[in-house]
């Protein structure tokens, strides 16, 4: 990487990824590192112009006080610090909040004045940079990618034909956990209009058997990760040559799987899926990136607007949306269910002010009436967030009209369902997600 670099010391502050974002936003590269780094190590990284450690030199990781290396203030690079007591820090600052307008302004002088960066942070150059370390890493070989038609795999898969053309494959999986008629519109956009080399496959009575009375979300995340891989191994052995897997992993994703002194929160299908036998090498030219940042790199490689900024979509599925143990019948629901919000949103215009919005149908029932007798059936719960980066959430103030309307749908046309709640919990310090 050719761009200039803060470095981030990561002493378990949960604001750590907002300030790399901030950092960012002024056009300068930051990434977080632990907080034990040393100076040899730091300076085998590119270009670091600062350092900023955020956090307490007393959190407790594990029964054990923590703080960075006392080394690093001998490295001849500048350090700022915040909520940070240390008197060999170069600079104080308070405790930083979650506004990235005011940590922008509160480190811009430390970064442009104190370090000398440059504002070289922008997706030409990113785009540019990866393009070359695709060609360095993966020569004149082919690489399979698992393109499920999510924003992610989509700017993965345009990045991956601007560095190797032919030489990559798509395989789409569908494993019966996909939004009603997805894999339809996958084949369409990328088979049809986009020309890439894309073989389909359908894994879901094989998906939905291995995960029948699984109820620890975890666990199901890992079989369907797993069960990708298997699938994309099988498909790989029918072709020459392929020696590479494309993810689309992302920055959150890296970071929410857990650090030194950051708990995970979940394992994420690109991350701590993976089986043990892994038989690919790895390409994964979007781990740098946070979301918003995926999606200005697909506007730069020239991606249309419906597939940059469509919905989100986890890499289970809608195994994540049907809690529990996963049912056909529950399923369905899920996926019937979310194609109406879907539809009610775009007809509103909330499809373009909301971020991601789904629904979860979870694995109890509520007491209700139907056809004047009492029924006994599954509640629907309709989630819709907006935020930047995809590690704070804000929920979205839908109007009550249009919420009846969708209520008034779901209660009519799913079957098995006879209640319909809206979630109001942020993130943190509930997940997007459910499971």
């Amino acid at each position: 990487m050719k761009q200039d670099m803060i470095v981030i010391l990561d002493l378990g502050s949960h604001e750590n990824t907002v300030l790399a974002r901030a950092i960012r936003a002024l056009g300068v590269y930051s990434e977080i590192y632990p907080h034990d780094i040393t100076v040899e190590e730091l300076k085998k990284l590119p270009n670091v112009k600062g350092i900023i450690i955020n956090g307490g030199p007393c959190n407790i990781v594990d029964g054990v006080a923590i703080d960075v290396n006392p080394s690093i203030y001998e490295a001849g690079i500048p350090v700022i610090a915040a909520g940070h007591d240390k008197a060999t820090c170069a600079v104080k600052l308070p405790q930083f909040t979650d506004d990235i307008e005011a940590i922008k302004a509160a480190v811009k002088p430390f970064v442009f004045e104190t370090c000398k960066a440059e504002a070289n942070w922008n997706m030409t150059n990113f785009v540019n940079d990866q393009v070359e370390l695709v060609r360095r890493q993966v020569g004149n070989r082919k690489v399979l990618l698992a393109l499920s038609g999510g924003v992610d795999s989509s700017v993965v898969a345009a990045l991956l034909l601007k560095a190797i053309g032919d030489n990559l494959v798509c395989v789409h999986v569908n494993h019966g956990l996909m939004r009603k008629g997805e894999s339809e519109d996958v084949v369409e956009m990328f088979g049809n209009q986009l020309k890439a080399n894309l073989i389909y496959v359908d894994a879901t009575e094989r998906f939905l058997t291995k995960l029948e009375g699984v109820e620890d979300p975890e666990q199901k995340r890992k079989i369907i990760g797993g069960e990708f891989i298997r699938v994309f191994e099988e498909e790989a052995r029918k072709l020459d040559g392929i020696d590479f897997l494309g993810q689309g992993t992302i920055y959150p994703d890296i970071v929410e799987s857990g650090t030194k002194t950051a708990k995970m929160v979940k394992s994420h299908h690109n991350v701590g899926g993976l089986p043990e036998d892994l038989q690919f090498e790895l390409v994964e030219p979007l781990r740098q990136l946070f979301k918003d940042e995926v999606r200005a790199c697909g506007v730069e490689l020239g991606l249309p607007y419906e597939m940059v900024y469509r919905q989100p979509f986890p890499g289970p599925g809608l195994g994540v949306r049907c809690l529990g143990a996963i049912t056909r019948d529950r399923l369905e629901a899920v996926r019937e269910s979310d194609a109406i919000l879907r539809e009610e949103f775009r007809i509103a215009g909330l499809d373009k002010k909301v971020w991601q919005y789904f629904t979860v149908v979870p694995d109890f029932k509520s007491v209700g009436v139907r056809n004047n007798a009492r029924s006994f059936e599954w509640p629907v719960i309709i989630r819709a967030v907006n935020t930047i980066d995809a590690m704070t959430a804000t929920i979205e103030p839908v109007e009550w009209p249009i919420l009846m309307k969708i209520t008034d749908r779901i209660l009519k046309e799913v079957k098995h369902v006879n209640r319909v709640c809206y979630d109001m919990s942020p993130k943190p310090n509930a997940t997007i997600e459910w499971e």
